[in-house]
């Protein structure tokens, strides 16, 4: 029995639908893949690579504030 993960298939989906040209979308288009993206980000948050990303980027927030000032 295939099974596939959740969220390894809405990554596919989302790289899938970003390639498509801009011209080519439609609105409704557009607000599904921001739905979809949004439905990835979810799944991945509690995740021990969302966790890593979320430092990642925290990090990267604090070193151009820091950068600001």
């Amino acid at each position: 029995m295939l099974t596939i993960n959740v969220t390894v298939l809405l990554a596919v989906i989302v790289v899938w639908r970003l390639r498509r040209r801009t011209q080519a979308r439609s609105r409704v288009d557009e607000k599904l893949t921001v739905v979809i993206v949004l439905a990835l980000g979810v799944l991945i948050a509690p995740t021990a690579a969302g966790q890593g990303i979320l430092n990642i980027v925290g990090q990267l927030a604090s070193g151009v504030t820091q950068a600001g000032r």
